[in-house]
């Protein structure tokens, strides 16, 4: 009922007149995963999702947040991963996870928030350690997670446990996973003691602004799914072959990158090229052609 009413709510304001193009208002406003085979269609940041699995509000050892967004819908692998995950959360000594968002019941961009989050594959958890997993509806729109990163963005809190880093190594360490976000001063704290033999799961470990107050799975495309594009470059790519443990890391902590001086280059004019496209302004042209059967699937 709570998810509906948002749902309702959301559809009811006024809506320029082009929104009915807007490919985020037209998935948006599905409630349901199509009855398709699964496929993640396009790539994480322009796709969308066939045949979604509904991750259970409420498991042994895991809770879905915010159900009012009606985002706790993955691929069948990205189900089961998190399954799985938080079964593993259990033996750092937590209850189990508080899960974000997933994608829309059909993926494909969202009305808000996310540039990702299209085809499935991506999925949010939250920093904070469960205390109880039997929130109530409500609670779980109320309750906030913590965050493990400084205000400043150069270091981390007193949040940053050892438990929160098993967490993020037993993730890091699943052979589906191809790669995950956190704040960089957490990538930053982990290389301090990393060792040779933590090159594999932590070179998988990807600096991004944001992400304090919880860290962001993404997914490899699942074996046979020829829609699905696979991210390029490379964690390896990346990372030169190594852990990521370099220089360059230090670059998201920069006066630079964190205080950028003004540029002396002279503003665009309307004779420039145009700007891109953000993920809320894609019509379904911009997408790829199979999102239609997708929409209109029953």
């Amino acid at each position: 009922m709570i998810r509906r009413l948002f749902l309702i709510l959301a559809l009811a304001a006024p809506l320029p007149a082009h929104a009915e193009a807007l490919a985020n208002q037209l998935f948006g406003a599905k409630d349901a995963p199509s009855q398709q085979n699964p496929m993640p269609i396009g790539s994480y940041a322009k796709g969308c999702a066939a045949g979604l699995v509904e991750l259970p509000e409420t498991g042994p050892t895991w809770q879905a947040m915010r159900l009012s967004r009606n985002r706790n819908f993955g691929q069948p692998v990205m189900i089961e991963f998190l399954k799985d995950l938080s079964v593993a959360a259990t033996q750092v000594g937590w209850l189990g996870l508080y899960i974000g968002d997933i994608s829309q019941p059909r993926g494909g961009p969202m009305t808000s928030g996310h540039a990702s989050h299209q085809i499935g594959l991506d999925a949010d958890i939250w920093w904070l350690r469960p205390r109880s997993l039997s929130l109530s509806g409500k609670e779980r729109e109320n309750i906030s997670s913590i965050p493990v990163r400084s205000a400043d963005q150069r270091s981390v809190t007193e949040n940053w446990t050892r438990d929160r880093r098993a967490l993020l190594k037993a993730a890091a360490s699943d052979a589906r996973v191809d790669r995950i976000f956190v704040a960089a001063a957490v990538k930053i704290e982990i290389c301090k003691t990393a060792t040779t033999k933590d090159k594999k799961w932590l070179q998988k470990i990807r600096p991004v602004a944001g992400h304090d107050t919880h860290f962001h799975v993404r997914l490899k495309c699942p074996k046979g799914a020829k829609l699905c594009e696979t991210q390029k470059p490379t964690v390896s790519e990346l990372s030169n072959g190594g852990n990521g443990c370099d220089d360059t890391l230090m670059w998201w902590v920069s006066e630079d990158y964190l205080n950028p001086k003004p540029s002396k280059k002279p503003k665009k004019t309307e004779d420039d090229a145009p700007r891109k496209k953000g993920s809320r302004e894609y019509t379904m042209a911009d997408l790829p052609g199979q999102c239609k059967d997708v929409l209109s699937s029953p």
